[in-house]
């Protein structure tokens, strides 16, 4: 028998599914066949042995970052947050949609945690009083939640999941813009050695507040973001605050259509015009427009509280508008490429005009107000109700174009200035200054660690199973054996390996798969679970003790002496 301190699947919980009939599977199928996981509650997963490794391994990279090239000090905060604390900060209100909060038998209000800002400047509050205290730097790899109303694609939208949450203080804005800076060099050299193609993007701070954020987005069709890219220039932006060229011109006047949505409340209709068709200014091909192309981020810009979710909003207003004793406001917003006139033709509150749906009429009971926009609401530009599209001029270049693809979000940084320390009173002595207590300045960076995970598997799934990176890999390298194998020639190979490829070989962890089955379902097993590299023992060994040796993402399948094995390992582990 192989020795117990190799690394052998037999000793490894790996219940895989046998493949569904229709054979149509997505990553987060092939995590649950492949037996990383399991679903426990809607949004929420158990993490099986070889989702734990690769979690692990994912925690350890971005662990070994924070601590190394940031020398920051790792904390554990509670799960158990205070609703009082969240209401100090003004979060609570805003939040209160997505927060599992519940009471203990005082009725003091708490929260699961789905982030930390409260809590961590609360605590260093306490201890940090002068200037000299500073710079912090504390992260944390915790679970968080979230009470996604319609939780979705796996580990990517859940109500549980892992998160690296880095705080940074800092005593003047320049060493916070200085940190920021830092943080954001570090983001790039953690997703580059995951080797995963992730977009910095210019981003929206929302809720979390600040004026300085940036998205991390890892480009493929599953993505629910949009990420805005430019072929000649290095401009990146996420779609809610990236600009293009507005070139395109209406065809005419009778080119439009309108998409309706409603508040939250219930008690708003939105009509949001734009042309049907436009014509770009270089004369290319005619435009076609949908209501799938409208720009919800501008629309919210205007009705920061509209559902977006809602894909029928008539029959929604006309129940609040027949329920009476509720205020019920109509808007109009219209694209800056509609003309004027028709702004105006919008004015009327008749049922004839086209502002009222052809099948409802206003009730005595609706209190109606027409508000008209064709511009942004600070005024500063044109009010462009179209989302990007590939191949529209580029804002920061001359020459280039535009690109826009969907993306998953992996990480978030945040310079959040005082927005926190302002509200809970995390302040610092500071010398010579007018004031004697000033604002401690925050910054605050996010990794989703399980969403990486359920990205990659995504990603790089293909019909035979998963394809992880060799960095977060469960195993880089797994030795199969074949019928007739002798279990001490597996030993042997395996301590090749390791004694060859150690230390200059990184991210190398190799596992014998013993397990009583045939070859061909341990080689189909081993695509299934992404393991990298794959080693087999089997009738070449028998009969010439030469190895055959696989990677499927680099399209290697080759037979090789034993002598060789060592570099051949090493060589694709620095590909991969």
């Amino acid at each position: 028998m192989i020795p117990p301190a190799l690394a052998r699947l037999s000793r490894v919980w790996f219940p895989t599914k046998k493949r569904p009939a229709s054979g149509v599977e997505n990553g987060h199928a092939k995590l649950i066949r492949a037996g990383f996981l399991r679903p426990s509650h809607a949004g929420i997963f158990h993490m099986l042995p070889l989702g734990r490794r690769v979690q692990s391994k994912v925690e350890e990279l971005v662990a070994r970052h924070m601590e190394h090239m940031l020398a920051a000090s790792r904390v554990s905060l509670s799960a158990v947050s205070s609703q009082s604390l969240w209401d100090k900060s003004g979060r609570l209100e805003n939040t209160a949609s997505e927060l599992f909060k519940f009471s203990d038998r005082k009725d003091v209000g708490y929260l699961l945690a789905p982030t930390h800002e409260e809590e961590i400047t609360t605590l260093v509050a306490q201890t940090a009083k002068r200037a000299k205290d500073l710079p912090l730097r504390l992260f944390q790899i915790t679970p968080k939640y979230r009470d996604e109303y319609r939780p979705r694609h796996g580990l990517l939208r859940g109500r549980e999941f892992v998160m690296k949450d880095l705080y940074t203080f800092d005593s003047s804005v320049e060493s916070a813009l200085e940190t920021y800076d830092n943080v954001r060099r570090v983001y790039s050299q953690i997703f580059d050695e995951m080797k995963l193609p992730v977009l910095a993007a210019k981003a929206s701070s929302g809720n979390m507040g600040g004026n300085l954020s940036h998205e991390y987005h890892l480009p493929t069709p599953l993505g629910e973001d949009h990420v805005v890219s430019c072929d000649s220039c290095d401009y990146v932006a996420n779609e809610e605050v990236a600009g293009s060229v507005l070139s395109d011109q209406a065809v005419s006047n009778t080119t439009f259509q309108v998409w309706r949505g409603i508040t939250k409340d219930r008690t708003k209709l939105v009509n949001v015009w734009y042309p049907t068709q436009t014509q770009p200014l270089d004369g290319g091909a005619l435009r076609e427009y949908t209501d799938l192309d409208i720009n919800i981020a501008e629309v919210k810009s205007i009705i920061p509280d509209l559902d977006a979710g809602v894909e029928d909003a008539l029959p929604l207003w006309a129940a609040a508008a027949a329920a009476g004793g509720t205020a019920v406001e109509l808007v109009n917003i219209v694209d800056c490429r509609l003309p004027q006139s028709f702004s105006e033709s919008l004015a009327g509150t008749e049922p004839t005009t086209p502002s009222w749906p052809a099948k409802l009429r206003p009730r005595k009971e609706a209190t109606v107000s027409i508000s008209v926009q064709n511009t942004s609401l600070d005024g500063a530009r044109p009010l462009n109700l179209i989302r990007i599209h590939t191949g529209d001029k580029c804002p920061s270049c001359a020459s280039g174009h535009l690109k826009s693809e969907k993306a998953i979000e992996l990480g978030h940084t945040f310079y959040l200035g005082t927005r926190y320390s302002q509200a809970l009173g995390a302040t610092i002595m500071v010398p010579n200054e007018e004031r004697p207590n000033v604002p401690m300045q925050m910054g605050c960076y996010g990794i989703g660690i399980s969403r990486i995970i359920g990205a990659v598997a995504e990603l790089m799934v293909d019909e035979k199973g998963l394809n992880w990176p060799v960095a977060i890999a469960p195993y880089s390298c797994v030795i199969v054996i074949g019928a007739g194998v002798n279990e001490e020639d597996a030993v042997e190979i395996y301590h090749q390996i390791n004694q060859g490829g150690q230390p200059h070989t990184k991210y190398l962890d190799v596992v014998v798969d013993d397990r009583q089955k045939t070859l061909p379902w341990k080689l189909m097993d081993a695509d299934l679970a992404g393991f990298p590299i794959i080693v087999t023992l089997g009738r070449e060994w028998l009969s010439a003790k030469r190895l055959e040796v696989q990677c499927r993402r680099l399209g290697v399948k080759q037979t090789v002496e034993i002598a060789e094995l060592p570099q051949i390992i090493a060589k694709l582990h620095t590909d991969l």
